[in-house]
């Protein structure tokens, strides 16, 4: 890390919508309980293609943005419609790794633009900014990947890069993340979460993604408070479109060309 290089720590939660939003109120209730941090909350506008509206979501997702966090683009129905088929990694990322959420995966460049520009619509009616787009598990293809480019995002996250949309580079920075679907990966996720962080110590970037089944593990949810808490010692908090901002004006030797084909997004 060179010495002109800030230390930042992003966290963000993942899959907001109205059948989430108690797990992820849990969860940042969860990190304010260590330090009032900004927080990059991922909104997914139609969450399983259901049609909800959630008043309390709302208002309370209003009131972060005033807060000084930040609301970001997390596709649009988080789902991965599109008939899985290629080689082994791809039907297993698409269908056994995401289960079937990796809405981005495959979809063509015209479907591709029509989910991003109706999300765009979403945040427009609600009067809220939104500068970053995250796929579902942070999964691109190639077409998916053209028809971002064309977006108006600062930025987007797979799960290893933050990618600067505008710059065409990206910095290293896997994610942190837990998986907390079965109990083999509520032991060993933590675990490698702790690896990573000593990996990343001197990154100019530490992410960590929560996502609301974290916030059913009260095991979870002190490690990523203490993850939080030591990381904090170290680097500013910042939200991802404040990350973005902040090593855009840094040249980095970790920096690559943001691809123009991908099939898993990494």
């Amino acid at each position: 890390m060179s010495p002109t290089e800030p230390q930042l720590l992003c966290v963000s939660i993942h899959d907001v919508a109205p059948a989430t939003w108690a797990g992820c109120e849990r969860l940042a209730r969860a990190i304010r309980e260590v330090a009032d941090i900004p927080l990059t909350w991922l909104v997914v506008p139609r969450y399983h293609e259901r049609d909800e509206v959630s008043e309390s979501m709302q208002a309370g997702l209003a009131g972060y943005l005033a807060q000084g966090h930040e609301l970001a683009l997390h596709g649009y129905t988080h789902l991965d419609s599109v008939p899985v088929a290629g080689g082994a990694r791809s039907r297993f990322l698409r269908g056994v790794y995401t289960t079937r959420e990796g809405e981005f995966s495959a979809l063509s460049y015209d479907e591709s633009r029509r989910r991003i520009r109706l999300g765009l619509d979403w945040f427009a009616a609600r009067g809220w900014p939104v500068y970053g787009f995250v796929p579902p598990a942070w999964l691109l293809g190639p077409e998916a990947w053209r028809a971002l480019r064309e977006a108006p995002f600062e930025y987007t996250t797979t799960f290893s890069r933050l990618h600067l949309l505008r710059q065409g580079r990206s910095v290293l920075s896997p994610s942190l993340v837990y998986a907390a679907r079965n109990r083999a990966g509520r032991f060993l996720s933590p675990l490698a979460a702790d690896a990573g962080a000593a990996l990343l110590a001197r990154a100019p970037l530490v992410r960590l993604s929560l996502h609301p089944p974290d916030a059913r593990h009260p095991r979870l949810l002190r490690h990523a408070q203490q993850l939080v808490e030591r990381l904090l010692a170290t680097h500013a908090a910042v939200t991802k479109a404040g990350c973005a901002r902040a090593l855009s004006t840094v040249p980095s030797s970790r920096g690559a060309s943001i691809p123009g084909r991908s099939s898993t997004g990494s």
